[in-house]
Parts: structure tokens; sequence; C-alpha cells
């Protein structure tokens, strides 16, 4: 079966590679999931915009990195959560939500693979977070969990 992916499988390619695959793996598990459709000649022309996009969240190289981060550590990412009147959160901040604040924060795009959380914050208060924008660079940022 021939797909094209929109999202980067391990061990198969990331967004845009036209892939070959068994057709049980595609039809079970990479179309439901909505990591690959289906190759036509017509989907082809959808690669190009998936690579622009791509293209637009990678970093290129080293120097681009270490302007990245300049940009992330100035950053000032306040994030709402629901928390009880001690300041404990119902719940967990993900990476997700980290990648989501720094965004609304002015900051560039950051894929939530990226973000590095060591502990699982479940307080409120000012946690240091790592953004990997590279392997030799990585960003670190503090991130203020407020009560929502």
């Amino acid at each position: 079966m021939k797909l094209i992916l929109t999202a980067a499988v391990d061990h198969l390619g990331v967004a845009g590679d036209i892939v070959e695959v068994k057709d049980g793996y595609g039809r079970n598990y990479l179309l439901p999931q909505g990591y690959a459709i289906k190759w036509t000649r017509g989907a082809e022309k959808q690669i190009e915009g998936i690579n622009r996009a791509r293209e637009a969240r990678t970093v290129r190289d080293n120097e681009h990195a270490l302007q990245l981060r300049g940009q992330l550590e100035e950053l000032s990412v306040e994030l709402p959560a629901r928390a009880a009147s001690e300041g404990k959160l119902f719940g967990a901040v993900t990476a997700a939500d980290v990648a989501s604040a720094i965004k609304k924060a002015g900051g560039p795009n950051v894929d939530k693979r990226s973000v590095v959380i060591n502990k699982p914050i479940k307080t409120v208060g000012s946690h240091t977070v790592g953004v990997k924008l590279t392997d030799a660079v990585t960003a670190h940022l503090p991130v203020k969990v407020v009560a929502s």
C-alpha cells in the first residue's frame, strides 16, 4: 500500500514522505490514527504544503538553534491551570500545554515532542522546562504555573 505520511512515524519516515507499507499496517494503524493519507496523484500536491509546514518548524542549523534559544529564554511564559486552594494541581502540566503556552507568549512554534519536563509539574509556582532544539542545543525557560 502506497501512503503519504502526514506526521512523523518512528522507523518509517517524517511528514511528507511517500512510503510503501503492508496493507494491514496502513489500513488498521496509519490511516485511522491520521498519520497518513492514501497516495494519489492529486494528494501528491499536498506534499508541498506539508513540506513547507515542516520547514517552518524545523531548526536549520546550530546558528539558528542558538538564535531560537535566545528567543525562548527571554520569554515570560505563564500557564493557567486548575488548582486546589493549597496549590496542588488537578492533574499535571503536559508538554503540549507548555508548547501552546510558549506560542501564546509570543515565542516560536515548538513541537510538543521537543519539550522536556524532567519531573511532572503538579504544583503552582515557577518551574524550569527544557526545549530540545538540536542534539547540542537545549533552551531552559521558566514556566510560571498559576491557578485559574
